[in-house]
């Protein structure tokens, strides 16, 4: 069975558990973990979609007695998955309603599906870390490499819905991934605290986890 949920370092009792919606995604940034190895903590992430919300279920029960905390976060971009995360947030609202739901995100879901899709997750979703990486679009989409038009401002677009719909929003970038892209953390920081978000600089984890 693909690896749906997981935890980091293999934990007996995790607080922290990670789902592995999808592997697609709408940017090819050139430090990301894929990029580097197939697996986390021996676990494969690599899968072809090809599941239902049963299993992410079955899955998550293995961790369900300790977790406190859910991140959609693994090889791809979760909102591509829309509505299998929102049918797994809305089981997880039902029966864990004390557990923390947050989501790792390129924040391209806006414009993929043309719609405010922070709104439709304000009740599903307690705090969204959007994917900043670069100061300016230019370097960004050197990083990033992104597959949709005018990705840079539309990340940034769906950072402000996230904020306004009332979800504790944060900003990141990466950093040390090379010698050659020297990142304006501090400029990074401005355009987050712009946005009303907060910001975290990412140190690159040679080989992940």
């Amino acid at each position: 069975m693909y690896t749906l949920v997981y935890s980091i370092n293999n934990e007996e009792n995790p607080k922290t558990v990670y789902v592995n919606l999808t592997n697609s995604c709408t940017n090819s940034c050139i430090f990301c973990l894929r990029n580097q190895k197939d697996d986390v903590c021996g676990r494969k992430m690599w899968h072809d979609d090809e599941f239902e919300l049963e299993d992410i279920i079955e899955q998550y029960k293995t961790f369900a007695n300790s977790a406190k905390e859910v991140v959609f976060c693994g090889y791809g971009e979760p909102f591509l998955r829309k509505e299998m995360m929102k049918n797994f947030c809305k089981y997880l609202r039902k029966n864990y309603p004390e557990i923390k739901i947050r989501v790792n995100t390129n924040g391209h879901a806006n414009a993929i599906y043309r719609t405010n899709v922070a709104e439709e997750f304000k009740e599903l979703i307690d705090a969204v870390s959007v994917s900043l990486n670069a100061e300016d679009e230019d370097e960004y989409c050197e990083i990033c490499k992104p597959k949709i038009p005018n990705a840079y401002n539309a990340m940034k677009d769906f950072t402000k819905s996230c904020v306004n719909a009332g979800m504790d929003v944060s900003m990141s970038v990466v950093t040390g991934f090379d010698k050659i892209h020297n990142i304006d953390v501090d400029k990074c920081e401005e355009i987050a605290k712009s946005l009303g978000a907060k910001f975290r600089n990412r140190e690159f984890i040679t080989n992940g986890y």
